[in-house]
């Protein structure tokens, strides 16, 4: 089977244990100097964003959107409500837009709360008017659809017109997340072992795969049957030929990827990609100046890489052409 390098299908740094799940709590109180000094209670999202502030005696629309670093035209815009206008005590803010605006212009689902849940993605849509409709980062985004970024060099790159994206993680067993790791030279997770409390999804939070992903990568699991503890899971394609990256490997006694030959068709970002390296040049610098690796190209704008060439996928075992 071919795997395309889409949205998801890229390297990244680990990215931290997922927040505790949507709920409501109430707001910090002016002992903690990093959050707002109101007293009211405020429904979060499941990554703790505040999306709705309901007001106690006192309260005014300035001092809501002061603490949370909004204007008080945006507040008042968000609800229907004037600059100034009092509030009585008991009074549901939202601290997002309502509806559709620039830049996010389709249909989303939210829960019981009113917490945005999934979007459906218009034509013209862009990831800055998604982020600000929805009160996300970029990485919040990008962590809810378990990939490793939602944009590339700059360019959007899961978001497309017609694709359904979550805008919440779902909550994850409190145990998981603590089994043992087997890295790269990169630092990147090869594979991992699981413990009790993980799920396809503490997996995928944790280290940006979808579920189709890993149990691709890893055919004796299946996604109506629970991980078991002990199980060691593979995070990278490896031994799964994908496109872009059809060549043999060798690996050291742990598993771990060391040498690689290409193969026709072999391109720098999908070898990168099946091996879980983020530095694929360095670890195949030449042995004389700063120049870029010494492996050939055919084709250098898309990085198609000349067939039968070893090269190194460890950056502790570095191979440098001597006559280079």
């Amino acid at each position: 089977m071919l795997l395309t390098g889409l949205a998801g299908c890229t390297y990244s740094d680990h990215p931290t244990e997922p927040a505790a799940a949507i709920q409501s709590t109430p707001a910090p109180t002016a002992s903690s100097a990093a959050k707002p000094a109101l007293s009211g209670e405020t429904m979060r999202d499941s990554f703790g964003n505040v999306d709705f502030y309901t007001t106690t005696a006192g309260d005014t629309l300035a001092a809501v959107a002061k603490a949370y670093k909004l204007s008080e035209a945006k507040v008042a815009g968000f609800n229907g409500l004037q600059p100034g206008t009092p509030l009585a005590p008991g009074t549901k803010l939202r601290l997002i837009p309502d509806g559709p605006g620039p830049g996010a212009m389709g249909v989303a689902t939210v829960d019981a709360n009113g917490i945005p849940m999934d979007y459906t993605v218009e034509p013209d849509d862009s990831l800055a008017g998604i982020t600000y409709r929805f009160n996300l980062t970029e990485e919040q985004l990008a962590e809810a659809n378990k990939v490793p970024f939602a944009y590339e060099k700059g360019n959007v790159f899961f978001i497309q017109a017609g694709r359904a994206i979550p805008l919440q993680k779902n909550a994850v067993d409190s145990r998981s997340g603590a089994g043992a790791e087997v890295k790269n030279s990169f630092g990147q997770t090869v594979y991992y072992t699981t413990v009790d409390g993980d799920s396809f999804d503490s997996l995928g939070y944790k280290y940006r795969s979808t579920t189709a992903q890993i149990l691709l990568y890893n055919p004796s699991l299946a996604a109506d049957q629970p991980i078991p503890a002990g199980t060691k899971v593979r995070l990278i394609p490896g031994e799964l030929k994908i496109e872009g990256a059809q060549g043999t490997f060798t690996t050291d006694a742990n598993g771990i990827p060391l040498t690689y030959t290409t193969a026709p068709g072999d391109t720098e970002r999908q070898v990168s990609f099946r091996f879980g390296v983020t530095d694929l040049r360095a670890a195949n610098r030449p042995s004389k100046g700063t120049g870029g690796a010494w492996y050939e190209f055919t084709d250098l704008p898309p990085g198609e890489l000349a067939s039968g060439q070893t090269i190194s996928l460890a950056l502790d075992k570095p191979i440098n052409n001597p006559e280079r």
